[in-house]
């Protein structure tokens, strides 16, 4: 229940208020109710609409809400636009914790590497060389000379993660089971995504495993070159050190003699490579993680490679998910919107009680403009978001790994401009996903996956009998499972009036005491305003913690 996190959810709730986050949601219907409460709060008392509350807030609020509004920056399907404006500004950037901590956290026999640092490295630089919310890094040294860096995951934040994802969890599920918009976009399955995303990146062991399959995928590739993993355990990594230039100093390329539309080029065809040929991709593909090779001492290489770091969160897709992506990519290049509604329709993420029609016309009338444009006036990420605001206008379901795939274009596409603005990510990849759809539509190529899957098919067919007898006995039951069902309606249609009865409860409760707390103000009676006032929250706590 939400009253065992009473303590963490007070101390939200504060900041809530202190931010005036009921000001950037004053259009969302169903947060009404919510906006009143924290418009009662006295840490909302004086204070306005702040033009980055959001983004403040988060910061305040710890580890895992700041990582999630970074997760949640292109999430255009889930959130309005001025509220992603904000989360996209969300910088990872914390001060360091204590070297020793992180040494210690190094030789640890269960976490770390299980030996003292002196038999791991010749040398290790207490300074780090940076420090986010989830780990730093160290630079040091092995003893037989090579250079190295050493991530270190921050000292007890698993189990603060953890208690706020459980929150989290529960309040979707508060939310879903009393608002229409939590169960059309499954916000309790939204919140379990992320929780695995978070969880896998405080594990160094995944991050390394990532790391070792997309060096392997590239191993002698002249585009991107991924540094080797030479130790790990669950909160310890020591991998190659690389030297390069961010992705984001593109003025010293131009010092260095770089070809900025070859280099912007290249990112693209490693995407498109990463997503189609490996279906494993690099979705946190943020300038932190981007780098572009130079000598160890700065000085420029005659064919500069892209350095790929941070592999923590890697995507994947099934093979019918990539053939959906391929040929939506292609629809909206094409600018045919009825294939693409279509696309959307088979793949299952539109609710059979949308409008497809209505659909199909808002992208029309949305997007067409929008690409119909110079090519090299084009804002591919821009079409992607508006297709994204339609969806979620229209409560479509998107799978995460494809908003994966779509944040990492979108990061993409932005750092290939940045390079080079006159870059046509169109006449790029259109012949890359017109040869990838053909290949994969080739009759001959799916005759061979057959005839090599024909003996699985053959031994399938002997459990036909015992498939057709448990439908047989499923037949059976589902009158009993019918009038469960009915019997389960009837008792949350009870719950539901339980409910309201509850809600206008609370309401009269709160504006008793509220009432009660203006007439003692007015009144000689001072000293009892804040009471009548504190029991007002109470009221307003017992129905939302109920």
């Amino acid at each position: 229940m939400l009253i065992t996190h009473r303590k963490r959810l007070l101390s939200l709730y504060r900041i809530a208020a202190k931010y005036r986050l009921d000001t950037h949601f004053a259009d969302v219907p169903e947060f009404a109710p919510i906006a009143r409460l924290l418009r009662a709060h006295p840490a909302s008392f004086g204070r306005s609409h702040q033009p980055l509350g959001v983004k403040l807030a988060l910061e305040e609020m710890g580890t895992l809400f700041l990582k999630l509004g970074q997760l949640l920056s292109t999430r255009s399907d889930l959130l309005p636009p001025q509220i992603i404006a904000q989360l996209s500004l969300l910088q990872d950037k914390v001060a360091p914790f204590d070297a020793k901590i992180a040494i210690a956290t190094i030789e640890h026999a269960k976490y770390g590497l299980g030996q003292p640092i002196g038999d791991i490295f010749a040398r290790f630089d207490e300074m780090p060389l940076a420090a986010a919310s989830v780990a730093q890094v160290h630079t040091a040294a092995l003893h037989d000379g090579r250079e190295v860096v050493v991530k270190v995951v921050r000292p007890n934040i698993k189990q603060g993660i953890i208690s706020d994802f459980e929150l989290l969890r529960q309040m979707a599920a508060w939310a879903s089971a009393r608002l229409e918009a939590a169960r059309a976009i499954h916000l309790i399955d939204v919140v379990e995504d992320y929780r695995q995303i978070m969880l896998n990146e405080l594990d160094l062991t995944l991050e390394a495993a990532n790391s070792t399959k997309m060096r392997h995928n590239f191993t002698g590739s002249r585009l991107i070159y991924v540094p080797e993993v030479y130790m790990s355990a669950k909160q310890v990594m020591v991998s190659e050190r690389i030297f390069g230039v961010p992705i984001s100093q593109t003025d010293l390329f131009d010092a260095l003699g770089y070809d900025r539309a070859a280099l912007a080029k290249k990112g693209l065809t490693i995407f498109f490579t990463q997503v189609f040929r490996d279906n494993f991709f690099h979705a946190d593909m943020h300038p932190g993680n981007i780098f572009v090779e130079t000598m160890p001492d700065g000085r420029a290489v005659a064919e500069p490679r892209y350095i790929g770091l941070d592999c923590a969160i890697m995507g994947e897709l099934s093979k019918e998910d990539q053939l959906i992506v391929a040929r939506m990519l292609l629809s909206v290049m094409n600018a045919n919107y009825t294939a693409l509604v279509d696309i959307i329709w088979q793949a299952g993420w539109i609710p059979p009680s949308a409008d497809k029609y209505a659909l199909m016309r808002d992208m029309s009338r949305t997007v067409s403009p929008m690409v119909l444009k110079p090519i090299h006036e084009i804002d591919f990420a821009g079409v992607l978001f508006e297709i994204l605001s339609i969806a979620r206008r229209h409560r479509m379901s998107i799978p995460p790994q494809l908003m994966l795939l779509l944040k990492t274009l979108v990061h993409v596409e932005g750092l290939g401009r940045e390079l080079y603005p006159e870059l046509d990510i169109w006449s790029l990849a259109k012949p890359i996903l017109t040869a990838w759809v053909k290949s994969q539509l080739d009759p001959i190529k799916n005759m061979q996956e057959l005839q090599a899957r024909l003996p699985e098919v053959l031994l399938s067919t002997t459990d036909l009998p015992k498939l057709l007898n448990q439908s047989l006995q499923s037949l059976a039951t589902l009158g009993a499972h019918q009038d469960a069902l009915l019997h389960e309606i009837q008792s949350l249609r009870a719950d539901g009036l339980n409910e309201r009865r509850h809600d206008w409860i609370a309401l009269a409760g709160f504006v008793l005491m509220l009432g009660m707390a203006w007439w003692s103000a007015l009144a000689i009676h001072l000293y009892l305003a804040p009471i009548f006032f504190i029991l007002a929250i109470g009221v307003i706590l017992w129905r939302v913690l109920l």
